[in-house]
């Protein structure tokens, strides 16, 4: 069990420490009058500190480490 979790940990804090910002793109109406509907394409992003990301990479190879192996 704490194999998989360590396992999970990692994989997701590296993948935080990878992309530590992720930009996407959401439709928003600017005109909306009648028959007639103007959208613009908005870009957004979503950042988050790199401690988290790394609190979670070292917790899983901490559990990788000190788990042990069941045969």
């Amino acid at each position: 069990m704490n194999r998989k979790l360590g396992a999970i940990l990692t994989i997701i804090g590296a993948a935080m420490l990878i992309l530590s910002v992720v930009t996407y793109k959401k439709k928003e109406k600017v005109v909306d009058f009648g028959p007639l509907q103007v959208s613009a394409d908005k870009r957004q992003s979503l950042d988050w500190m790199l401690y988290p990301g790394g609190i979670l990479f070292i917790g899983g190879i901490i559990l990788l480490a000190t788990s042990r192996r069941q045969d």
